[in-house]
């Protein structure tokens, strides 16, 4: 029998997410690829300790800054502003507003938060060589930078290279357009970025998504995240994404 994957709330999905967990964000930045959803709801269990791996830690903040004609939107940074991060792995750690910092800004500069910043493509890569079960790779992205510093490097066809690791997290939130009952995903325009290749890379997937259809109701031929690599699906409305 298949295990269940359909949960009537975001809270039942992720009643098992313990502090000191690691949990990967899906969306390039967008209101519409955020799982915004799962966000709020894991903002309202206080969880304490948490290491969050995404692309970017908080871009619109509490600045109501929004990429659907202005409307507001929630991200990474309601979780920093509650003190229930202890360590961001992203791409993008500033605001979009260079005047007002954000919270991930504002904490690491006062050292109550860690930043590990890793280049755009080396985070979808080390995010990919995790879910592919490899241990890292060897990229000239940031040579000659602070990227590189306390890291192995090797020359490669008269190229220096820094060694990056896998990256590998206990829980996924992500965002997809429609799913089956099995878990199959498909997206829509930018929703696909880093949601598409988080799944692979963690233990527990959950993803928030606005339908759902019956086995068989998606053509095989537009699935994007094969099922086997979900666990959780909970519907949200419309007018939340």
């Amino acid at each position: 029998m298949a295990l269940k994957k359909i949960y009537p709330t975001p809270d039942e999905a992720m009643a098992d997410i313990p502090d000191g967990a690691t949990i990967m964000i899906g969306g390039f930045g967008h209101a519409i690829d955020r799982p915004q959803t799962l966000i709020k709801a894991l903002a309202n269990r206080c969880l304490k300790n948490l290491t969050l791996i995404s692309n970017s830690a908080g871009v619109a903040g509490k600045l109501g800054i929004g990429s659907l004609g202005g409307k507001p939107f929630v991200d990474e940074d309601i979780l920093i502003e509650k003190g229930q991060v202890r360590k961001v792995i992203c791409s993008v750690p500033a605001s979009l507003v260079m005047s007002k910092p954000n919270a991930l800004e504002r904490l690491h500069k006062e050292g109550k938060i860690e930043l590990e910043y890793v280049p755009q493509g080396t985070l979808a890569e080390r995010i990919r060589a995790g879910g592919a079960g490899l241990g890292g790779f060897y990229t000239p992205t940031g040579v000659g930078t602070l990227i590189e510093k306390g890291k192995e490097k090797r020359t490669m066809d008269g190229k220096e290279m820094v060694l990056e690791f896998a990256l590998r997290a206990d829980y996924a939130f992500i965002r997809a357009y429609k799913a089956d009952t099995m878990g199959n995903l498909i997206y829509k325009g930018v929703m696909r970025s880093f949601n598409a290749i988080m799944p692979q890379a963690v233990k527990v997937a959950i993803v928030e998504v606005e339908e759902i259809v019956e086995a068989g109701g998606l053509d095989p031929e537009i699935i994007i995240t094969p099922g086997i690599f979900v666990d959780r699906i909970v519907k949200i409305p419309r007018e939340e994404g």
